[in-house]
């Protein structure tokens, strides 16, 4: 999730298979346990790292920092409200000498996942204003985690620790977060080996969990914090 680095867990490039990546695509690589990312040029390849990526659900906790921004209520917190957007801000470069791994392709074939209710997205606004969030896949139990921005500090924070409120709400097994790095470590991120991984992934594709529902939707509607 967020802010990764190019790998080196290439395993082919979709262009020699497919003429444009798909919603349908995206469902068996991610029951796989493979992802897509795109290249400078465009180009897209599928990824299976190892080891693998993943945040515990039940150890998380809000770092002290943030508790404060919770109670005091600083942002609006909404999901799905503007998944494209979201994808979009995460798409832009975070420096001049970056670039980005989210094409327009993966930006049209995630927005039709969406569209069929198996890509969803955590959002916090300030005054109506889109300021931090992020964005995954729900299959079965399992969440994975893609990417996310913040234009306001703390914001995609904050819409981190909901999204780990839903994923318990909604009794999820496995958040997905891919590659480790600085960003995810602090949510609590370690590493398993692939082999586990895909275990754990079996698994929770085996069960079903809504990602929404009407027994959540009220923690969303006008404040952030619990």
């Amino acid at each position: 999730m967020i802010y990764k680095h190019f790998p080196i867990f290439v395993l082919f490039s979709s262009n020699a298979f497919m003429s444009k990546l798909s919603a349908d695509d995206l469902i068996y690589g991610y029951i796989n346990g493979i992802f897509p990312m795109a290249d400078a040029d465009g180009t897209l390849y599928w990824y299976a790292p190892d080891p693998r990526a993943v945040i515990p659900i039940d150890t998380y906790k809000p770092a002290r920092s943030l508790r404060p921004v919770l109670n005091q209520k600083r942002f609006d917190v909404r999901i799905n409200d503007n998944f494209e957007q979201v994808m979009r801000y995460c798409s832009t470069p975070r420096s001049d000498d970056d670039s980005t791994w989210i094409s327009d392709e993966i930006i049209d074939a995630y927005t039709e996942l969406h569209r069929m209710g198996l890509a969803h997205s955590v959002e916090t606004y300030i005054d109506n204003r889109l300021v931090g969030g992020l964005y995954g896949v729900s299959l079965g139990a399992a969440f994975f985690g893609e990417s996310m921005f913040y234009h306001v500090s703390d914001a995609s924070k904050v819409a981190f620790h909901h999204l780990i409120m839903i994923l318990r709400q909604q009794q999820f097994q496995l958040l997905d977060t891919q590659f480790i790095n600085d960003n995810v470590r602090r949510f609590g991120a370690i590493e398993i080996p692939k082999a586990d991984y895909l275990r754990r992934l079996k698994s929770a594709l085996r069960h079903k969990a809504r990602f929404t529902e009407v027994a959540v939707e009220h923690l969303f509607r006008n404040h952030a914090g619990d």
